[in-house]
């Protein structure tokens, strides 16, 4: 076998080992999104016992959760498992902070369902410690993941 065969022939191989890695990955986190997600609206639309707590700071443990895995669907890297929920993080409190600010552009978004669902409408201290929480169990979450796939390509 000549050199060249050996080598581009392993380098197919690891290509292909990666791309079933990630497609593996990938896998994984559709399944969380299809119960993360509709739990996510349950808990914001619930009408029970415990709603103002559910609507407001349960659904946003959700959201971070969400935002988690929705980055890490395009970027499935193991390298990227610790950064990615303290970028969600920094973005969503962020995004909290804004809240406070109400120009005519930003209320326009809110008049939205989807604008108040993304940016939210209005400030509240005890959302920061929520999202903590929420990035917490998404960290968790993309771990046990990726040890269910073994590798990712780092």
């Amino acid at each position: 076998m000549r050199k060249w065969e050996v080598i581009f022939g392993r380098a197919l191989t690891v290509l292909n080992n990666t791309v079933v890695q990630e497609s593996s990955i990938r896998k994984y986190i559709v399944i969380a999104l299809l119960v993360v997600t509709p739990a996510g609206f349950l808990f914001k639309f619930y009408p029970g016992p415990a709603q103002w707590w559910l609507n407001d700071y349960g659904a946003g443990l959700f959201y971070e959760v969400f935002w988690i895995l929705v980055i890490f669907f395009f970027l499935p890297k193991k390298a990227l498992t610790s950064k990615i929920p303290l970028w969600v993080f920094t973005i969503t409190c962020t995004l909290e902070v804004l809240q406070l600010w109400h120009p005519s552009f930003l209320e326009k978004i809110r008049s939205y369902f989807l604008g108040r669902a993304l940016i939210g409408t209005s400030f509240s201290w005890w959302d920061f410690p929520h999202y903590a929480i929420g990035c917490v169990i998404g960290w968790l979450l993309i771990k046990w993941i990726v040890k269910q796939c073994n590798e990712v390509r780092e």
